[in-house]
């Protein structure tokens, strides 16, 4: 019996730790959403004084949902039993804003802020040796180098200068490695084609297709793809310095089957500039764009983005461009919503329900994330916040 108690014990403690540990530090909220977050019995949020706001609420606790009115920022105090606490969550309530749904499919060019290590090989020496400069440094795949010997290095060719001048003497390397920056000291090895190397594969750029989700008039500000872009090898979210926006040409659509996914395949080789990438999130690519032609769209045609608890089940349109210069909609029905989801950017469930582009596509395929959906005359979400069935 006492290990039945002690084992029942024990699930509590699981179930509340992580319940506690799901609790999001951060949230932004429209102005009049209501602030959603499932808590056990006993766990509750009370408002903190560290932000004035009038209307927010002074209490939310055991699940209960609540909207906060005023724009700005609201702390709340995580306790348990109103009494021990336990953690801090800021929510951020910003106004209700106007966006225009867009659709188009889009070039993205992303440069990395330093280079992104890629890999890691052995250096085939002039002495006919392998040889690991790197084997010490801590350097691994996925860390970003931002320095040589204290001067900044953006690009590949960079980096490969300044190691040469090295003339193979120790080079201090300053590295990003899950964003803590490191130093490390290694000397690089001689290979056989008469140059000095670190051992260290690497890549200064990104680049694809994908789909603008939004624009808006007053700031000239977009989002698109609503995921981050992350780097092929690694898969980690490519931290980048700057970016563009270019137009892009729809070569091909490989329709998706069952286990296979799908691709719009474009060419952006001879696209035009129309814009400037500033931020690469884990929730899309932002930034401004500055030639709204190539876009397609009418300026009167802004709608409202819908909280997330305006959305509701049922019937709903995906804007998205299958041809050069033609955006339509095609009809969609959603079929859950996870209100409850701050963890990651997947908010719904989605099914295809137009028949023409099932015949098309076979569904959602890659390329369309960012694709935006409409329901009720609203900006409900992005394709990409969304699980496809």
């Amino acid at each position: 019996m006492k290990k039945i108690i002690i084992v029942l014990l024990l699930l509590i403690l699981l179930a509340y730790t992580s319940n506690i540990t799901q609790i999001p530090k951060s949230l932004i909220l429209f102005q009049g959403e209501k602030l959603k977050i499932s808590t056990l019995v006993g766990i509750c949020l009370n408002k903190n004084n560290k932000y004035e706001s009038k209307q927010a609420s002074t209490l939310i606790g055991y699940g209960t949902p609540d909207s906060l009115q005023d724009i700005g920022k609201t702390e709340f105090s995580v306790k348990l039993f109103n009494t021990i606490p336990i953690k801090n969550v800021n929510v951020d309530v910003i106004p209700k804003t106007k966006v225009i749904p867009v659709g188009q499919t889009i070039g993205l060019k992303l440069y990395t802020k330093g280079v992104l290590v890629v890999g890691i090989s052995e250096v085939e020496t002039n002495e006919n040796t392998n040889s690991e400069p790197y084997i010490n440094s801590g350097i691994k795949e996925g860390d970003t180098i931002l320095t040589v010997n204290e001067k900044e290095v953006s690009t590949t060719a960079e980096l490969a200068r300044r190691v040469n001048e090295s003339k193979g003497e120790d080079v201090k390397i300053t590295y990003d490695s899950n964003g803590e920056v490191k130093t490390a000291n290694i000397k690089p090895s001689m290979a056989k084609e008469g140059t000095y190397k670190l051992g260290l594969w690497v890549r200064d750029a990104a680049a694809g297709v994908g789909t603008i989700s939004y624009y808006e008039k007053e700031t000239k500000n977009f989002a698109a793809l609503g995921h981050g872009i992350q780097d092929v090898d690694t898969g980690k979210l490519i931290t980048i310095s700057n970016g563009e926006v270019v137009t892009a040409t729809i070569t091909n659509i490989i329709k998706g089957e069952e286990g296979k996914p799908g691709e719009i395949l474009g060419n952006i080789s001879y696209g035009k500039a129309i814009g400037k990438i500033s931020k690469n999130s884990a929730f899309g690519i932002y930034g401004k764009i500055n030639d709204i032609t190539a876009l397609d769209i009418n300026l009167n045609d802004a709608l409202e983005i819908a909280t997330r608890s305006e959305v509701k089940t049922g019937n709903a349109k995906i804007i998205c461009c299958l041809e050069d210069g033609k955006k339509d909609e095609y009809e969609i029905q959603i079929q859950k919503i996870y209100h409850n989801n701050n963890e990651d950017n997947k908010s719904m469930l989605i099914k295809v329900t137009d028949k023409e582009l099932i015949e098309k596509t076979g569904g959602i395929i890659q390329g369309m994330s960012g694709s935006p959906i409409i329901q009720d005359r609203k900006i409900c979400w992005c394709s990409n916040t969304c699980t496809y069935k």
